[in-house]
């Protein structure tokens, strides 16, 4: 969502433009209805990595903290990119599918509700 100034003439120096990264771009990822994690996690990585290194390297550093990670059915899981329905292809980098700077994935997991059925 876009943020906007109070006056029409502010000008501000955006600091998260891809530039800043290195070599790296921000991919931000949530899983839908498990709400201990409140907001997607920020994760910099490079453009050049195969989703299934995010998936299978990257992604278990925050959501393994989650105590149904482990049961996670990824053949079944839902993703959405950016708001858009997405299927994402393992061997194939993160920019070739389209996941730029400041993307967001989000993951729906059919079989599991969040900690007790809570959506936690």
């Amino acid at each position: 969502m876009p943020v906007h100034a109070i006056t029409p003439d502010y000008k501000g120096e955006v600091l998260d433009k891809r530039e800043n990264f290195g070599d790296n771009q921000v991919v931000y990822v949530g899983w839908d209805h498990h709400l201990m994690f409140c907001a997607a996690f920020a994760y910099p990585v490079p453009p050049e990595m195969k989703f299934e290194t995010l998936l299978n390297e990257v992604m278990p550093t925050t959501f393994s903290l989650h105590p149904e990670f482990e049961e996670v059915n990824w053949e079944t899981a839902e993703w959405m990119l950016n708001g858009q329905p997405f299927i994402p292809q393992m061997d194939v980098s993160l920019i070739d599918q389209g996941i730029d700077h400041k993307s967001l994935l989000r993951f729906h997991t059919p079989e599991l509700k969040g900690f007790q059925n809570a959506g936690v």
